[in-house]
């Protein structure tokens, strides 16, 4: 089977060039602060190469949101499984407080919590949200159920509740002045929620 050619390789550069300097850019003026000519410009190609591979601003910011949206879900994943935890409910603590974690940076939350329900839409925003955190909310349910730690119960309706509630705490901390006390603050209110499933006994 013949390898990729040179210029497959070089089209998947120029996305990767164009999407790190929308990225950049979002992160520091935010979306409507930034223009195509400086995309282009701090990435280093045509504006062509802009709009072979994307349709327009829109569609570049929607690229680079779900890639942030991947990358965090990756990251949380990542956490759950390093801390190896025996309580089930436990694990999902740690998926709590690392999504909070990521909240306080601002170059994410501003992307992610700040400019996509308003530029995507609040439907499209919650469809990649859904897309990339509720596997993980829903596998944390179900293994918490299945070791007995919480009651069983409709795991799908459970999961988009608390994923709402790790919604709004994310946007309360990602326009809040002081984003790290925010963070801390609301740690306790969704690990509340948490304890809250725990079956008794």
């Amino acid at each position: 089977m013949e390898g990729r050619g040179p210029r497959a390789g070089q089209s998947e550069a120029t996305r990767a060039a164009l999407m790190g300097a929308a990225r950049e850019l979002f992160s520091e003026r935010g979306y409507a602060g930034v223009g195509t000519e400086e995309i282009v410009q701090r990435a280093k190609v045509t504006r062509g190469a802009l709009y072979h591979h994307f349709r327009d601003k829109r569609d570049l910011f929607r690229a680079v949101h779900e890639s942030l949206e991947a990358e965090l879900a990756a990251g949380i994943g990542a956490q759950i499984a390093a801390a190896g935890a025996s309580d089930p409910l436990g694990l999902l603590a740690t998926g709590v407080r690392s999504f909070l974690d990521a909240c306080t940076d601002r170059s994410l939350a501003r992307i992610i919590l700040v400019d996509a329900p308003s530029v995507l839409g609040w439907a499209e925003w919650r469809e990649i949200d859904e897309r990339h955190g509720l596997g993980l909310v829903t596998t944390g349910l179900e293994g918490a159920m299945q070791a007995g730690a919480i009651t069983r119960q409709p795991v799908k309706p459970l999961a988009h509740l608390m994923l709402g509630a790790m919604g709004e705490a994310g946007m309360l901390i990602a326009n809040a002045e002081d984003p790290k006390a925010t963070r801390d603050e609301v740690e306790p209110a969704l690990l509340s929620l948490l304890d809250a499933l725990r079956t008794a006994g």
